[in-house]
C-alpha cells in the first residue's frame, strides 16, 4: 500500500501536520478551588482565566453537580499550560465522560506550527474516520484547534496560536471573546495583530483581562531572583496514561498523531511505550492498565501521572523538602517506569493524582536513539539521600528553553 505524501512548507511528510510539543494538559477535579491551593499557592501556577460551566447545564442539574467554575493556569507566557475543571459538571456537559467513565484527564493538547496545518489536519483526521468532538476556536486562549479522541477515549487537542500573556500579566479582555468559531476557518485568516487593532478601533479596553493576584511574599532567592517559592516550574509534561489496548493506543499516537516511539521497556512482563514529539525522550508514556493494580494506583482513573520540570537539580532537591514541610505526601514509584528522566519524585495532589517532578530529561539526537540504559544516572527513590551536587551530562541543560523572567 502506497502512503500518500503530504507537503508541509516544502517538506514531505506522511501526514499534513507535524506536532511540535505538548502544549498543555488538564485534570477534572472534585473542587478546582481546593486544587488551586496546591497548584497555584504551593507550586506557583498563575490563573489566567476562569470558565463557568453552569450556563451549559440544564437548570435541574445546576444545583446537583457541586462546583461549576474551572480555571486556566499557566507557568509561563502561554495563556494556559495546565487546566483544572470541575469533574461532576464537565461530566454532565461532555458525553465523552459517560462513554468512558475512567477519563479524568480532560485533555492532552499538542501544538502544531500553523493554522494551515490545523485546517488540513482536520480534513485528514476526518478522512481517517477518527472521532472528532469539536473544532474551531475557543476563548479564553484564542487557539485554533480540533479535538480527536484516542481508542481509549482520551481527548486530544491539536492547536495553533495560543494567546500569549505579556509583561503586565493580563489575559485578553473578555470583550474580545466575540471572535469564536465552531469549524476551521476559511484561509487565509487575518492576524492576531489585526484583531487587537479591531478591538482598539471599537474602544475596547485591551488590558481589562484577568490578572492573577497573589499575597504570598517573595522571600526565596532563586538563581538571583526573589520568588515566592524556592523553585520555578519551567515546563509541563510528560503525560502518563493507562490503556486497556496498548497496541491500539500505540498505533493511534504513532501512525495517526505522528509521535515517535523512543523506547519500549518491559516491567514485570508488561510492555510500556514512550513516545516523543520533539527532541525530548518522551512527551507521552502509555502503560497497560494491569500495571495500575500492581502499583496500587487509583482504579477509577486512566491517568497515571502528570510531570512538571523545574529549572535545576538544586531546585528539585529544595522542592522536595518544601513539599514535605507543607504536608504533601511523596509516593515512591519505580524509576524503571520513567526511562530518560534524571532525578525525580512523585507527590500526591488533593484529588489523589500523581504529580511527577524532575529537572533533567534525556535529549534524542539526529539518529533518533535514546541513551543506552547502562549509561543513565542511578539514584535512590528517597530524595533526602541524594547528594548535594552531581556531575553534568551532555544534555543536562538541553531541550525546550523557558522564555521570559522567572516570575
Amino acid at each position: 500500500m502506497t502512503t500518500k505524501v503530504h507537503i508541509l512548507s516544502g517538506i514531505e511528510l506522511a501526514r499534513p501536520f507535524q506536532i511540535r510539543r505538548l502544549g498543555h494538559f488538564g485534570l477534572n477535579v472534585e473542587s478546582p478551588e481546593k486544587s488551586l491551593q496546591f497548584y497555584r499557592d504551593l507550586l506557583g501556577f498563575k490563573v489566567s482565566d476562569q470558565i463557568d460551566f453552569a450556563d451549559r447545564l440544564p437548570p435541574e442539574l445546576k444545583n446537583q453537580v457541586g462546583p461549576t467554575v474551572g480555571f486556566f493556569t499557566r507557568h509561563g507566557t502561554d495563556h494556559h499550560s495546565f487546566v483544572l475543571f470541575p469533574k461532576k459538571a464537565v461530566e454532565k456537559v461532555n458525553p465523552q465522560y459517560a462513554r468512558f467513565p475512567q477519563l479524568t484527564a480532560n485533555q492532552l493538547t499538542w501544538q502544531v506550527g500553523s493554522l494551515q496545518e490545523i485546517v488540513d489536519a482536520f480534513s485528514w483526521f476526518t478522512d481517517q474516520a477518527i472521532p472528532i468532538i469539536r473544532s474551531g476556536r475557543d476563548l479564553p486562549g484564542s487557539n485554533w484547534h480540533f479535538y480527536p479522541t484516542d481508542p481509549a477515549g482520551h481527548i486530544n487537542e491539536l492547536y495553533y496560536g495560543i494567546e500569549q500573556i505579556g509583561w503586565s500579566g493580563h489575559s485578553k479582555a473578555l470583550a474580545m471573546h466575540d471572535i469564536k468559531f465552531q469549524q476551521p476557518p476559511n484561509l487565509p485568516y487575518h492576524s492576531e495583530y489585526a484583531e487587537v487593532n479591531r478591538a482598539i478601533a471599537h474602544q475596547i479596553h485591551i488590558h481589562a483581562g484577568w490578572r492573577d493576584q497573589s499575597n504570598i511574599a517573595e522571600t526565596y532567592p532563586v538563581d538571583g531572583i526573589l520568588l515566592a517559592r524556592p523553585f520555578k516550574i519551567i515546563k509541563i509534561g510528560p503525560v502518563r496514561l493507562f490503556v486497556d489496548d496498548l497496541s491500539a493506543a500505540k498505533d493511534f499516537y504513532t501512525r495517526i498523531m505522528g509521535l515517535r516511539l523512543t523506547e519500549e521497556i518491559k516491567y514485570q512482563g508488561y510492555s510500556c511505550y514512550f513516545l516523543s514529539s520533539n527532541t525530548e525522550h518522551h512527551a507521552l508514556a502509555i502503560y497497560p492498565t494491569a500495571l495500575r493494580t500492581i502499583l496500587g494506583l487509583n482504579p477509577s482513573s486512566t491517568t497515571f501521572a502528570f510531570a512538571m520540570q523545574v529549572a535545576s537539580y538544586q531546585q528539585l532537591r529544595t522542592m522536595y523538602h518544601y513539599l514535605k514541610d507543607a504536608g504533601i505526601t511523596i509516593q515512591p514509584i519505580p524509576h524503571e517506569l520513567s526511562p530518560g528522566l534524571g532525578h525525580h519524585f512523585y507527590a500526591i495532589d488533593p484529588d489523589g493524582y500523581l504529580v511527577q517532578f524532575y529537572w533533567e530529561i534525556e535529549q534524542i539526537g539526529w539518529d533518533g536513539n535514546p541513551r543506552p540504559a547502562g549509561l543513565r544516572r542511578t539514584f535512590g527513590l528517597n530524595p533526602s539521600t541524594w547528594p548535594t551536587t552531581i556531575e553534568s551530562q551532555s544534555d543536562s541543560f538541553m531541550g525546550e528553553v523557558f522564555l521570559g523572567p522567572l516570575n
